[in-house]
C-alpha cells in the first residue's frame, strides 16, 4: 500500500511536469496545426538555463544552498524560452502555415540545430543542478511515507502556472482574442483581430512554458541535449487525449498519463508500462475520437 501511495504521487508529479510541457503544445497545436517537434528543446534550454545561473549567479547570490539563483532561473527561463519561440515563429513557423509536413520537417530540423549547439556550447556529457537547501529531504506523512520536497515544489508551481493561464485565457483581452481566433481564424480577422500577432504571441507563450518546465526537471535529474526527447512523446499524447487547445482536457489527460505511467510500471517494467498506457489511449481516441474535452468551435 505504501509503494501504491508513493507512485501515485510520483504519478502525480510526472502528470504535473507533462501538463506544463503540454499546455503550450496544446495552444500552438490548436490555434495555428502546427507540430511543433522542437519543442522538447525549448525544454532542454529552460534547464540550461537553471544551469547557468547556477554556474554564474549562485555564487554572488548567497551559494546554491540559499537558492535565489534558482528562484530568479525560473522566470528567466520562461523569458529566455518565449524569445527564441517568438523568433522561431517570426523567422520559420510563420512562412509555414497550411504546410503541415513542410512544418514538421522544418520544425525536426530546427530541433536537431538546437541539440548540437547545447553540445558545442555545454558539452555531450550531461550535467548537475543542485537543489537549494529549502528543497532538501522530505514531508513525513507517516507509516514511513517521505515525499520529496522537490515533487511538491514541481506540484505547487505547476498550480500556479495553470491559475496563470487560466486567467490568461478567461480574464485578459490576449486571451480572448487567442480564443476568438481558435473558434474560427477567418470571423476574428474580418472582426479586427491580428490573427498573425495572437500566433506569435501564443507560440512564445508555449516555448516559455516549456523553458519553464525544464527549469522544474533540472531539480530530479541530469540534464542533457537530449532531455526533452524523453518527453516530447507523452506530451503530445497529453495534447491529443486531452482535445486540442482543451485547458481542462489537458490539465485531465496528463495527470491520467502520468498516473498510468507509475502505477502500471508497478506489476510490469517502465517500457511495457508505457506501452499499456498508448495501448488504452488509442482505444480510447476509437470510441472519442475527438479527445476528453475538445474546444467547441464555430
Amino acid at each position: 500500500m505504501n509503494n501504491l501511495i508513493l507512485q501515485i504521487f510520483n504519478g502525480i508529479s510526472l502528470g504535473s511536469i507533462l501538463l506544463m510541457i503540454s499546455l503550450g503544445l496544446a495552444f500552438v497545436f490548436g490555434l495555428m496545426g502546427v507540430i511543433n517537434m522542437a519543442h522538447g528543446e525549448f525544454i532542454m534550454i529552460g534547464a540550461y538555463t537553471a544551469f547557468v545561473f547556477q554556474q554564474t549567479l549562485a555564487p554572488l547570490l548567497g551559494g546554491v544552498e540559499l537558492g535565489i539563483w534558482y528562484v530568479l532561473a525560473i522566470p528567466a527561463a520562461f523569458v529566455v524560452g518565449a524569445l527564441l519561440g517568438a523568433l522561431m515563429e517570426v523567422a520559420l513557423i510563420r512562412r509555414l502555415y497550411g504546410r503541415t509536413l513542410d512544418t514538421l520537417l522544418a520544425t525536426w530540423g530546427v530541433a536537431l540545430v538546437l541539440q548540437q549547439a547545447a553540445r558545442s556550447i555545454f558539452g555531450a556529457p550531461n550535467v548537475n543542478v543542485s537543489s537549494p537547501a529549502w528543497l532538501t529531504g522530505g514531508f513525513d506523512i507517516g507509516l514511513g511515507l517521505l515525499l520529496p520536497y522537490k515533487r511538491l515544489f514541481i506540484v505547487a508551481m505547476v498550480i500556479v502556472v495553470v491559475i496563470a493561464v487560466y486567467v490568461h485565457l478567461y480574464r485578459t483581452t490576449s486571451g480572448r482574442r487567442l480564443r476568438a481566433v481558435m473558434q474560427n481564424r477567418e470571423m476574428a480577422s474580418c472582426l479586427g483581430v491580428r490573427s498573425r500577432w495572437v500566433d506569435a504571441t501564443t507560440f512564445a507563450l508555449g516555448t516559455g512554458l516549456a523553458g519553464v518546465a525544464g527549469c522544474a526537471l533540472a531539480l530530479i535529474g541530469p540534464i542533457g541535449p537530449a532531455l526533452g526527447t524523453y518527453y516530447i512523446v507523452d506530451a503530445f499524447m497529453v495534447v491529443v487525449l486531452g482535445g486540442v487547445g482543451s485547458l481542462v482536457g489537458t490539465i485531465m489527460a496528463a495527470l491520467l498519463v502520468g498516473i498510468s505511467n507509475t502505477t502500471l510500471e508497478l506489476g510490469t517494467t517502465a517500457t511495457v508500462g508505457k506501452v499499456l498506457v498508448l495501448l488504452l489511449i488509442i482505444a480510447f481516441l476509437q470510441w472519442k475520437p475527438s479527445g476528453l474535452a475538445a474546444v467547441r468551435t464555430r
